[in-house]
């Protein structure tokens, strides 16, 4: 008996409790957006000295600063130089602004130094409220 009344109260509850849904980011292409890959000079320097916290990993950083968004992408610790971080798109999404980069190795040709670099990154772009999608 006490069994039967538990077994309705716990189904009354699993009935009233309201269902989540997972609703996947929509990566689909609007427009492009106009961006500016920052030299590091160029980079602010709130921006820069979270980089430098994060460098030794793989990271994404934003960052809003007068008008401006900041998208950051690094590729943590390498052990030798001759690599570099391609943008190869930055476009408007329903959902966001969609980031897609891509690590570049050094090439068979180039003669590499056996010293640690971090790849990595910036962009810049008009401010927008929406989220930034790393592909």
């Amino acid at each position: 008996m006490k069994k039967g009344i538990f077994c309705i109260i716990c189904l009354g509850i699993l009935l009233t409790v309201p269902a989540c849904s997972v609703r996947k980011k929509s990566t689909e292409k609007i427009q492009d957006v106009d961006f500016t890959v920052l030299e590091k000079e160029e980079i602010p320097k709130e921006l820069e000295e979270r980089i430098e916290e994060k460098q030794m990993e793989e990271f994404k950083i934003t960052y809003m600063d007068q008008g401006s968004l900041y998208i950051a992408r690094g590729y943590g610790g390498k052990e030798t130089d001759g690599y570099s971080v391609e943008v190869k798109a930055c476009y408007e999404t329903a959902d966001g602004i969609c980031i897609h980069t891509e690590l570049l190795g050094p090439s068979k040709e180039e003669k590499v130094v056996h010293e640690e670099t971090n790849p990595y990154v910036v962009v810049k772009l008009s401010a927008v409220d929406k989220y930034v999608i790393f592909q």
